[in-house]
């Protein structure tokens, strides 16, 4: 997937012009927290179920 400058900004006008100029810096930091988060995720190796184990989170079972 090579994108090009023209590419580019057309996508940076488009997110202009669907969030507008005040909620963009808002998408934008959601947007770097969810893929720190997945990065995060990828890192540790776990999955999901066991994460919740160590919390202290009950699954479906109650345990």
């Amino acid at each position: 997937m090579n994108l090009g400058m023209g590419e580019i900004l057309v996508l940076l006008a488009l997110a202009l012009v669907l969030f507008g100029a005040k909620r963009l810096p808002e998408v934008g930091r959601a947007a770097g927290s969810a893929i720190r988060e997945f990065k995060r995720g990828l890192e540790s190796g776990e999955a999901p179920e066991k994460a919740g184990e160590d919390t202290g989170e009950t699954n479906e079972n109650g345990k």
